[in-house]
Protein backbone atom coordinates (compact mmCIF):
# COMPACT_ATOMS: atom_id res chain seq x y z
CA UNK A 1 0.00 0.00 0.00
CA UNK A 2 1.30 3.14 -1.09
CA UNK A 3 1.80 6.26 1.44
CA UNK A 4 -0.58 9.01 0.76
CA UNK A 5 -0.10 13.30 0.34
CA UNK A 6 -3.01 15.40 0.66
CA UNK A 7 -2.32 19.07 0.32
CA UNK A 8 -4.71 22.16 0.37
CA UNK A 9 -3.84 24.98 -1.89
CA UNK A 10 -4.96 28.17 -0.75
CA UNK A 11 -2.80 31.26 -2.34
CA UNK A 12 -2.54 31.77 -5.37
CA UNK A 13 0.78 34.26 -5.50
CA UNK A 14 3.61 33.47 -7.86
CA UNK A 15 5.81 32.43 -4.87
CA UNK A 16 2.76 30.59 -2.81
CA UNK A 17 2.35 28.33 -6.43
CA UNK A 18 5.65 26.53 -5.65
CA UNK A 19 5.40 24.95 -3.07
CA UNK A 20 2.27 22.84 -3.74
CA UNK A 21 3.53 21.49 -7.21
CA UNK A 22 7.02 21.21 -5.78
CA UNK A 23 5.73 18.78 -2.89
CA UNK A 24 3.63 16.89 -4.71
CA UNK A 25 5.81 16.21 -7.98
CA UNK A 26 8.15 14.95 -5.57
CA UNK A 27 6.28 12.57 -3.62
CA UNK A 28 4.24 11.39 -6.82
CA UNK A 29 8.05 10.42 -8.14
CA UNK A 30 8.74 8.81 -4.59
CA UNK A 31 5.73 6.71 -4.73
CA UNK A 32 3.20 8.81 -2.72
CA UNK A 33 -0.63 8.89 -3.90
CA UNK A 34 -0.90 12.55 -4.39
CA UNK A 35 -4.35 15.06 -3.70
CA UNK A 36 -4.02 18.64 -3.85
CA UNK A 37 -7.53 20.67 -3.21
CA UNK A 38 -7.73 24.09 -4.37
CA UNK A 39 -9.47 26.61 -2.58
CA UNK A 40 -9.83 29.95 -1.96
CA UNK A 41 -6.84 32.30 -4.10
CA UNK A 42 -5.01 28.98 -4.56
CA UNK A 43 -7.63 28.32 -7.28
CA UNK A 44 -5.75 30.91 -9.54
CA UNK A 45 -3.12 28.02 -9.54
CA UNK A 46 -5.17 25.62 -11.56
CA UNK A 47 -6.49 28.39 -14.39
CA UNK A 48 -5.69 27.88 -17.76
CA UNK A 49 -3.73 31.24 -18.04
CA UNK A 50 -1.17 31.43 -15.12
CA UNK A 51 0.09 34.96 -16.50
CA UNK A 52 -1.83 36.77 -14.12
CA UNK A 53 0.16 34.91 -11.24
CA UNK A 54 2.51 37.85 -9.37
CA UNK A 55 4.66 38.35 -6.25
CA UNK A 56 3.13 40.25 -3.73
CA UNK A 57 5.89 41.81 -2.08
CA UNK A 58 3.81 44.23 0.16
CA UNK A 59 4.21 42.68 3.72
CA UNK A 60 6.38 39.92 3.43
CA UNK A 61 9.30 40.63 5.50
CA UNK A 62 10.55 37.37 4.69
CA UNK A 63 11.26 38.94 1.28
CA UNK A 64 14.76 40.46 0.76
CA UNK A 65 14.53 41.54 -2.95
CA UNK A 66 18.11 40.21 -4.52
CA UNK A 67 18.76 41.26 -8.23
CA UNK A 68 19.11 38.86 -10.63
CA UNK A 69 21.71 41.01 -13.01
CA UNK A 70 24.75 43.03 -12.52
CA UNK A 71 28.06 41.93 -11.21
CA UNK A 72 28.50 39.83 -7.78
CA UNK A 73 28.65 41.83 -5.61
CA UNK A 74 25.12 43.63 -6.88
CA UNK A 75 23.61 40.52 -7.00
CA UNK A 76 24.27 40.12 -3.20
CA UNK A 77 22.78 42.67 -1.72
CA UNK A 78 19.23 42.17 -0.06
CA UNK A 79 17.18 44.72 -0.62
CA UNK A 80 15.13 45.20 2.16
CA UNK A 81 12.42 47.84 0.54
CA UNK A 82 10.02 49.58 3.25
CA UNK A 83 6.27 48.91 3.03
CA UNK A 84 5.27 52.34 2.49
CA UNK A 85 7.49 52.31 -0.74
CA UNK A 86 6.00 49.08 -1.55
CA UNK A 87 2.59 50.08 -1.68
CA UNK A 88 3.03 53.72 -3.22
CA UNK A 89 5.30 52.96 -6.20
CA UNK A 90 2.94 52.70 -9.06
CA UNK A 91 3.97 49.18 -10.87
CA UNK A 92 5.94 47.83 -7.76
CA UNK A 93 4.41 44.40 -7.65
CA UNK A 94 5.09 43.91 -11.57
CA UNK A 95 8.34 44.70 -11.21
CA UNK A 96 9.22 42.59 -7.94
CA UNK A 97 7.29 39.71 -10.55
CA UNK A 98 9.85 40.79 -13.46
CA UNK A 99 12.64 40.91 -11.34
CA UNK A 100 10.92 36.80 -9.56
CA UNK A 101 10.45 35.34 -12.87
CA UNK A 102 14.13 36.67 -14.12
CA UNK A 103 15.78 35.17 -10.98
CA UNK A 104 13.65 31.48 -11.33
CA UNK A 105 15.24 31.37 -15.18
CA UNK A 106 18.29 32.31 -14.05
CA UNK A 107 18.81 29.39 -11.81
CA UNK A 108 17.33 27.04 -13.71
CA UNK A 109 13.84 26.40 -11.79
CA UNK A 110 11.12 24.59 -13.29
CA UNK A 111 8.02 27.43 -14.23
CA UNK A 112 4.81 26.83 -12.60
CA UNK A 113 3.49 25.21 -15.95
CA UNK A 114 5.91 22.80 -16.40
CA UNK A 115 5.67 21.93 -12.31
CA UNK A 116 2.04 21.43 -12.86
CA UNK A 117 2.35 19.59 -16.31
CA UNK A 118 5.20 17.48 -14.30
CA UNK A 119 2.27 16.55 -11.34
CA UNK A 120 -0.41 15.91 -14.09
CA UNK A 121 1.94 13.41 -16.19
CA UNK A 122 2.85 11.37 -12.84
CA UNK A 123 -1.35 11.43 -11.91
CA UNK A 124 -1.10 13.67 -8.98
CA UNK A 125 -5.19 14.25 -8.46
CA UNK A 126 -6.31 17.77 -8.86
CA UNK A 127 -9.46 18.92 -7.23
CA UNK A 128 -11.11 22.23 -7.05
CA UNK A 129 -13.68 23.63 -4.47
CA UNK A 130 -16.37 24.02 -6.31
CA UNK A 131 -18.23 26.28 -3.59
CA UNK A 132 -15.43 28.70 -4.20
CA UNK A 133 -15.31 28.09 -7.80
CA UNK A 134 -19.56 29.27 -7.57
CA UNK A 135 -18.33 31.89 -4.65
CA UNK A 136 -15.98 33.53 -7.18
CA UNK A 137 -18.01 33.40 -10.29
CA UNK A 138 -15.74 31.05 -12.03
CA UNK A 139 -16.78 28.38 -15.35
CA UNK A 140 -15.36 25.17 -14.85
CA UNK A 141 -14.18 26.35 -18.98
CA UNK A 142 -12.15 28.63 -16.73
CA UNK A 143 -9.57 25.76 -15.87
CA UNK A 144 -7.20 23.02 -17.09
CA UNK A 145 -8.21 19.84 -18.56
CA UNK A 146 -8.21 16.63 -15.68
CA UNK A 147 -9.54 18.83 -12.85
CA UNK A 148 -12.20 17.66 -10.43
CA UNK A 149 -14.66 20.00 -9.17
CA UNK A 150 -15.67 18.42 -5.27
CA UNK A 151 -16.24 19.89 -1.79
CA UNK A 152 -14.57 19.49 0.84
CA UNK A 153 -16.01 16.31 2.43
CA UNK A 154 -14.97 14.05 -0.90
CA UNK A 155 -11.34 15.45 0.02
CA UNK A 156 -11.66 14.71 3.43
CA UNK A 157 -11.98 11.03 2.89
CA UNK A 158 -9.07 10.71 0.94
CA UNK A 159 -7.19 13.21 3.51
CA UNK A 160 -8.38 11.45 6.25
CA UNK A 161 -5.87 8.47 5.59
CA UNK A 162 -3.45 10.47 3.86
CA UNK A 163 0.16 9.80 6.21
CA UNK A 164 0.73 13.73 5.48
CA UNK A 165 -1.53 16.64 5.11
CA UNK A 166 -0.50 20.31 4.29
CA UNK A 167 -1.63 23.57 4.46
CA UNK A 168 -0.41 25.62 1.94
Amino acid sequence: MSKKLAIIATKGTLDWAYPPYILASTAAALGYEVQVFFTFYGLQLVRKDLSALKVSPLGNPGMPMKMPFGPKWFRAINWNIPNIIQANIPGFETLATALMKQTIKNNGVATIAELRELCQEAEVKFIACQMTVELFGFEHSDFIDGLEFAGAAMFFDFAGESDICLYI
